[in-house]
């Protein structure tokens, strides 16, 4: 398995996997996701193996402490000498997970996030999800101010 950053040509492999991975309410749109890669592709992690893109962690940095739905919508608000890296989105391909991938991105992300200088890494999860991300050293700040996809979220802390 190699992990890498990606590139604009990246975009159809991300675009499916987004669309496999979240309820239509929720993806990212294929239009979003180029945004996104022209302004943070080196904030997308790309987990592949035999050539092929198997999950996928995306989100920009910001000085905002907090991740807004805003965010979701606006890649230009990002921001490369942030203090926080913002998650997007966790995404691994039905068929791949449960085999480590989306925890091997994970510590990927923080990993570079520390050597970046950050404060830390901010994402929103449902609550099914408060256990897993608890595992990586994040902490539930309770109730999330984004309504994103009209889902109820709570956002999660791990400061360096």
């Amino acid at each position: 398995m190699l992990i890498r950053t990606a590139t604009p040509d990246d975009l159809d492999a991300i675009a499916a996997i987004e669309a496999a991975c979240f309820p239509a309410a929720e993806a990212a749109s294929r239009e979003a996701l180029a945004q996104r890669l022209s302004h943070y592709s080196n904030h997308f992690w790309l987990l592949s193996e035999d050539g092929q893109i198997t999950a996928f962690i995306d989100g920009f940095t910001t000085d905002e402490p907090d991740l807004t739905d805003e965010m979701f919508a606006n890649a230009e608000l990002h921001d490369e000498q942030g203090k926080w890296q913002m998650i997007f989105g966790v995404n691994t391909l039905p068929a791949y997970r449960k085999q480590g991938r989306a925890g091997l991105l994970l510590q990927r992300v923080i990993a570079d996030a520390k050597l970046q200088g950050r404060n830390g890494v901010v994402l929103t999860c449902k609550e099914k999800l408060l256990h897993y991300y608890a595992r990586f050293g994040f902490t539930d700040e309770g109730a999330s101010t984004s309504q994103h996809g009209g889902a109820a979220w709570h956002q999660m802390r791990l400061t360096f």
